[in-house]
């Protein structure tokens, strides 16, 4: 059978039609009571032409963002951004016990600010993040005072410093955001660790391949690429971890090939280099330095 085509909403009072809601008070920007949201009856792919941020109780679905389950196992707070297709599978056996909060933003609304250009920067609004965010009481607190804060601003008459007051609120919900998921990064210690020794078994086969030769080193965006998560979701995760970058880890990797060759083998340095993708036994030769304050020829000196 053919798939549906997303159900695409350009405007947040098409959102609010869609779900039987009265019209948002600001055509722009609307905070909906996710407990008074009607239940969808079909399952059904959708694209917002804005942004939703949303701290959801009681999911009676299970939802597809890009082509992964978003996992809100654990979490309760999602981000989608818009343009992006994601997709809700209603659950058979739902329940009435759902609370929360919904923020859609429409990208109009941060037009001729600083927000529009940054919003893009936060990792958690693209395909690559697949876990909602968890929140403690106190965390969650912390957000539905600002969600309170936006939605009493644009209830009140709107003034000239309404929209530089709600943008600021935004701010401060978007860097909560992302304080939060660097906290989760190091409190959901099995699947980060499990991306970590993912990032090791796909180096260690990489560096044993003929593709070192071929393709030269692999670049971060190839690493991330085939662990399915953005290069800056990697950096991130590995900083918060490791104190290392990803470019770090492939040269610690490098190292670890190169010296064992250098002590184990008799292949020259030119050799060795060629045979770990560089071009110039200068270039590899330099970096082995910066990395263990030796040359080369002076490690392997080391074990003769």
């Amino acid at each position: 059978m053919e798939n549906k085509k997303p159900i695409r909403l350009k405007t947040i009072s098409e959102f609010h039609a869609s779900r039987g809601l009265p019209p948002p008070e600001h055509p722009l920007i609307s905070v909906i009571d996710f407990g008074k949201v009607p239940r969808a009856k079909s399952n059904d792919s959708w694209i917002f032409d804005f942004y939703q941020i949303a701290l959801k109780r009681g999911i009676d679905f299970k939802m597809k963002y890009g082509q992964k389950e978003y996992d809100f196992d654990d979490g309760v707070m999602g981000f989608i951004a818009p343009n992006q297709v994601f997709k809700i599978d209603i659950e058979v056996n739902a329940t009435n016990n759902r609370s929360g909060w919904m923020l859609l933003v429409h990208p109009d609304f941060l037009w001729n600010t600083q927000l529009a250009k940054t919003i893009k920067q936060y990792e958690y609004f693209s395909y690559s993040i697949n876990e909602a965010l968890f929140l403690s009481e106190k965390e969650e607190k912390i957000l539905n005072n600002i969600i309170t804060n936006i939605q009493q601003e644009y209830h009140a008459n709107i003034d000239q410093f309404s929209k530089q007051i709600i943008i600021a609120q935004i701010e401060a919900l978007l860097a909560y955001g992302e304080r939060f998921y660097n906290r989760q990064f190091i409190t959901r210690e099995k699947s980060n660790h499990q991306i970590l020794e993912s990032l090791e078994k796909l180096l260690s086969n990489y560096f044993q391949s003929d593709d070192l030769i071929s393709k030269g080193l692999p670049t971060v965006h190839d690493i991330a690429g085939n662990l399915n998560i953005s290069p800056k979701y990697l950096s991130s995760l590995l900083k918060i971890l490791t104190g290392q970058s990803t470019q770090h880890h492939i040269h610690n990797k490098l190292i670890e090939v190169a010296k064992e060759k250098l002590s184990i083998t008799n292949l020259s340095v030119s050799e060795i280099a060629y045979e770990l993708g560089f071009e110039h036994s200068q270039s590899f030769s330099k970096l082995f330095k910066e990395k263990t304050g030796q040359s080369p020829l002076e490690f392997r000196l080391g074990f003769n």
